[in-house]
């Protein structure tokens, strides 16, 4: 990500901070305390003051020792071997569990989730990272989720809280959560290692596939029929005993679809010594599995089936390298990273950013085995993990510094930082791939772009809101004023006439409903180094829109640290609801402050359904 590990070095323009004196609160299913990732940092001063709260001491556990301590030698039984660092190594960590283990599932109650906001909020916290999701569609509305509510709260108080944008199952449009506008919601995404494993047959053929395998083997190969009723690898369908062999499964069978952690229950059940399965490339995320399971694409996997169509074959399948990186592009936007637009406010753009969250190495409690809850596992001080929850943390880490060094930053001012300054190009610079569909990501995939923890810390102008701002948002939306107090218990009325919520001065610019030209405004500040600085800027018109901006230059001083400027966007072409994708870049030169721009032409037939649409606003 950019980031050195040595605490006395620093990159290029990233200033000598660690997230000192910063204090990171986490609501999720708690820590190991025990854990080498939180010792105590050398020279780590005493509990900032600013902590009000209470710390509870462990079973071989002291409070007062840090978040994100270096950790030599971190691996997963030798797999991905390296050295372990948190975000901010500096600052301090405040748990709250809200999550418990029942029956295999994790519940999250949501009196809990409203305890451990306000808990937070008292204590005085400065970052609130919650891997946390509503479950499911549909979401529930602004003024009656824990979640919205409780991150309200916490802005108000001047904490930033960090959400993850959801897990589901496939790559399908609106599935994202926590799209309130004063939170942060983020996408999961790939880093460029791997575990490439060979899988050679009898008569010389070879594969290569991934896996989290430590160990060789050697076995008999067989197609999925010859054990299973079908051929569809499930625990149901065992019909005879499979010791000794390798079976050949397919994700995709006539009888539906076959996960991963289905096809190693049911080899395991069958007695068999391990799994070669067959998923399209997009969706492949080893794990650990209590036998071995090798991932390979439909093009190895239907080549190895022809060789199986009369007889099985021998085959040797070696350890997964310790784990290669440079060889892959990333990031690659994960399958299950929930997508965009929002389903509550699509004129605002979520998720807002995409960070790593495929195959990351985390800190383990050695007594919780690793892999899947229904399967057995080993057992590890480290593992892999993958999942927005996993995103979130490093967005929530990044904050931390940003604390550290601007400390009189709104949550607004942050989140405009890290949207500003995400790039959308992998590293072989071609734009970010969203896998699934395996095209060009788009903002509804990775939000602003991957985010740049260096990049934040200097980002030239920036977005800022206050209450009042989303108060507005909420009195747009159409709620009442009393149900807006359940959130903001001072607001008094709302407005008579609305606005567009496309006016929020967001980081991004979304308009959901684009029929006839519309003007959008937007606001920033100044908070470079050069006080005297001129802007220009950049214009990419999404499909079928003519995007104009004025002014063509802002002007900054020290008297006049603040500009306003407009985005006209008139619809060019017919269509029904179709989104495109642009951007509008500001520069000094130096500076890039980028912001995704969104448009959803819907032009045809709109005298029909005119008045009564309520997304329909003049300007």
């Amino acid at each position: 990500m950019g980031l050195t590990l040595d605490n006395h070095i620093s990159v290029p323009s990233f200033p000598r901070v660690y997230g000192d004196n910063v204090i990171v609160g986490i609501l999720d299913t708690g820590i190991w305390p025990e854990s080498k990732s939180f010792r105590e940092e050398p020279a780590m001063g005493p509990i900032p003051s600013s902590w009000k709260g209470r710390c509870v001491v462990g079973n071989g556990f002291d409070p007062k020792v840090a978040l994100g301590s270096i950790v030599l030698g971190a691996s997963f039984n030798g797999l991905g071997p390296g050295t372990a660092r948190g975000g901010a190594p500096r600052s301090r960590l405040a748990m709250y569990k809200v999550c418990w283990g029942f029956e295999g599932a994790e519940i999250c109650d949501e009196a809990d989730i409203m305890s451990a906001f306000d808990a937070a909020i008292c204590d005085g916290v400065h970052v609130i990272s919650a891997s946390l999701a509503n479950s499911g569609l549909p979401l529930l509305p602004y003024v009656g989720s824990c979640i919205s509510i409780g991150s309200f709260h916490a802005m108000q108080a001047g904490i930033s809280t960090v959400f993850s944008a959801g897990n589901y199952d496939e790559p399908v449009p609106s599935h994202v959560q926590n799209v309130q506008p004063w939170s942060i919601s983020v996408a999961a995404s790939t880093i460029d290692r791997d575990f490439p494993t060979k899988i050679v047959l009898g008569n010389g053929l070879s594969f290569v596939g991934e896996s989290l395998m430590t160990e060789k083997l050697e076995a008999h190969l067989e197609k999925s029929s010859t054990f299973f009723f079908n051929g569809s690898c499930r625990a149901e369908t065992v019909k005879c005993n499979a010791s000794g062999y390798v079976i050949l499964c397919f994700s995709m069978t006539t009888s539906g679809v076959i996960t991963s952690t289905m096809a190693a229950e049911a080899v395991h059940k069958a007695g068999g010594a391990g799994v070669i399965y067959v998923e399209p490339l997009s969706q492949q995320i080893p794990d650990v599995f209590p036998i071995p399971l090798v991932y390979i694409d439909f093009y190895q996997g239907s080549r190895i089936r022809s060789q199986l169509f009369y007889s099985g074959a021998e085959v040797v399948i070696t350890p997964s390298k310790a784990g290669v990186t440079g060889k892959v592009p990333s990031p690659v936007v994960a399958y299950f990273s929930c997508r965009g637009p929002s389903s509550l406010s699509p004129d605002i753009l979520k998720p807002d950013i995409s960070a790593p969250g495929v195959n990351i190495l985390a800190a383990w409690p050695p007594f919780t085995p690793t892999g899947p809850s229904t399967l057995p596992g080993r057992f590890s001080d480290w593992n892999f993990q993958s999942g927005t929850s996993m995103s979130t943390p490093h967005v929530a880490g990044v904050i931390a510094l940003i604390k550290s060094a601007h400390p009189d930053w709104s949550p607004a001012e942050i989140r405009s930082a890290i949207m500003t300054t995400a790039y959308t190009g992998d590293t072989v610079s071609e734009t970010i791939q969203a896998s699934g569909p395996l095209k060009h990501s788009d903002p509804f995939d990775v939000g602003a772009g991957h985010m740049d923890p260096v990049k934040v810390m200097d980002p030239g102008l920036v977005y800022d809101m206050t209450i009042h701002d989303y108060i507005l948002f909420l009195c747009n939306m159409g709620y009442n004023t009393e149900l807006i107090k359940k959130l903001a218990p001072s607001v008094t009325a709302c407005p008579e006439s609305q606005t567009p919520t496309s006016n929020l001065n967001y980081p991004s610019i979304t308009v959901s409903d684009l029929r006839y030209t519309t003007t959008i405004k937007r606001t920033v500040r100044n908070v470079g180094n050069n006080r005297q600085a001129m802007y220009f800027p950049r214009v990419v018109s999404p499909s079928g829109v003519e995007v104009s901006v004025w002014p063509r230059v802002m002007f900054f001083s020290w008297y006049n640290r603040e500009n306003t400027y407009y985005v006209i966007l008139k619809p060019i072409k017919r269509s029904k609801g179709r989104c495109d994708f642009g951007e509008i870049v500001w520069s000094d030169g130096f500076h890039k402050v980028r912001s995704p721009l969104t448009v959803c032409v819907n032009n045809i037939d709109s005298d029909l359904d005119y008045e009564s649409n309520p997304r329909h606003f003049s300007i």
